[in-house]
């Protein structure tokens, strides 16, 4: 009785395995086709979902701005420590359809100019566009770091801000320091540069506007390069660092990725506020509203002060430290640093040097959820620091450092409702 046990065990256990082994095969059979079948619909070509959604993104995307407003302007002209206290967000709906669309080399490639608009969202926001900020004065730091080697139009931006009681520090609404107010400084530089523009804005002239043309790859060819920029502003390369990886224009741009994603890549995004393209690696798996999904983040090396970054050190061989990126090259010579909000990932001396700053992973952290099937961006947090940073200004700051930071940026991506 106990061997006919055994025989009959070892007769279902053989044919459970069997089984098991059909059952493999068939999910393999069936995967394969699923995936063929991705990669043929996931292309940027007319009639494809993809394209629709790549063209006019149907997930409501959200600016936010986190203002550090300047509690002691006097102590930091005599070179103390700045303190500040963050104020905001102030909420923007960002409109990103892409325009002027048209398909190249056989549908391999696609050119289009990526359109956005802002508009201000009071329900969203804790204040209002013409609340007073007081922060760093960012035309006269420029012009003056500009001028510091012409006499003569150094002692007039001397005078000229001496009479008209202007210093290092300044106080204008979040309206005027977002989208443009006509400085007087710039405008009485005029009468010595007419092609200066006499209006001084962070984001002045990109609401209703785009960043330039795009080409990318559409995925015919190869599914892995799917919206993948193959030009920008019709040039395959930047050319503002000194090593060509650095110039190097890599990825998307952070809008879409292609289906089939591992836990093992690189996503590669190119962002032309940062002037550069940065990576994301997988930290961990998530689920939004039941879907699942891959998060991806920038590691700390993206900006690190390492023997690959040197390339982006400006000037050349000038590398303020980790976690921080100068982009005055790009900036028409502003003395732009951009970071993480509050110096997340950056050397301690960052988080020190301003009073103020707390780094806090959850909240400043970039993150992009990803469904890893499709590649569709479930939701994302994209979030990044804009600093001042001047190493001497002879005057009004008594030769001492004046730096300081102005505001951070979280670009917010929702979940679509009819996920």
């Amino acid at each position: 009785m106990l061997k006919s046990c055994c025989v009959y065990s070892t007769g279902v256990l053989s044919i459970l395995i069997l089984i098991a082994g059909i059952v493999m095969v068939l999910l393999q059979v069936f995967q394969n086709v699923l995936y063929a079948k991705i990669k043929e619909e996931i292309v940027l070509r007319n009639g494809t979902q993809a394209f629709n959604v790549w063209e006019n993104p149907p997930a409501p995307v959200y600016m936010q701005f986190y203002f550090f407003n300047v509690t002691n302007p006097s102590e930091i002209l005599k070179g103390e420590r700045p303190a500040v206290i963050e104020v905001g967000p102030y909420t923007y709906r960002e409109f990103r359809p892409m325009e002027r669309v048209n398909f190249l080399e056989n549908g391999t490639k696609v050119s289009a100019v990526n359109v956005k608009t802002y508009v201000f969202q009071p329900n969203m926001s804790k204040g209002l566009q013409d609340d007073l900020i007081r922060t760093v004065n960012i035309p006269a730091m420029t012009v003056m770091e500009d001028f510091k080697d012409m006499p003569l139009i150094a002692n007039f931006i001397s005078a000229y801000m001496k009479s008209v009681n202007e210093n290092l520090m300044t106080t204008h609404t979040v309206g005027e320091l977002l989208w443009g107010y006509e400085d007087g400084l710039l405008k009485a530089l005029k009468k010595f540069q007419p092609t200066l523009n006499d209006v001084f804005g962070l984001f002045y002239k990109q609401n209703a506007s785009d960043d330039g043309e795009y080409v990318f790859l559409t995925g015919q060819q190869d599914y892995q390069d799917f919206a993948v920029i193959d030009q920008w502003k019709g040039q395959s390369v930047l050319n503002w660092w000194t090593t060509d990886e650095c110039n190097m224009i890599n990825g998307t741009n952070g809008a879409s990725f292609h289906p089939i994603i591992t836990k093992n890549e690189t996503l590669y995004m190119f962002n032309s506020d940062l002037c550069r393209s940065i990576y994301t690696t997988f930290e961990e798996e998530r689920n939004v509203k039941g879907v699942p999904g891959y998060r991806f983040s920038p590691p700390s090396s993206v900006f690190a002060n390492t023997t690959e970054n040197a390339g982006f050190c400006s000037p050349p061989g000038n590398c303020l430290g980790s976690g921080v990126l100068n982009v005055s090259a790009c900036k028409q010579g502003a003395p732009i640093v951009m970071s993480s909000p509050h110096f997340y990932q950056a050397d301690e001396k960052f988080v020190k040097d301003i009073f103020g700053m707390k780094p806090n992973k959850e909240q400043h952290e970039t993150i992009i959820d990803i469904n890893p099937l499709t590649g569709m961006i479930l939701q994302a947090s994209k979030r990044l620091q804009v600093n001042v940073f001047v190493e001497k200004i002879p005057v009004f700051s008594r030769g001492t450092m004046v730096s300081g930071i102005l505001l951070y940026i979280d670009v917010v991506l929702l979940v679509p409702c009819n996920i």
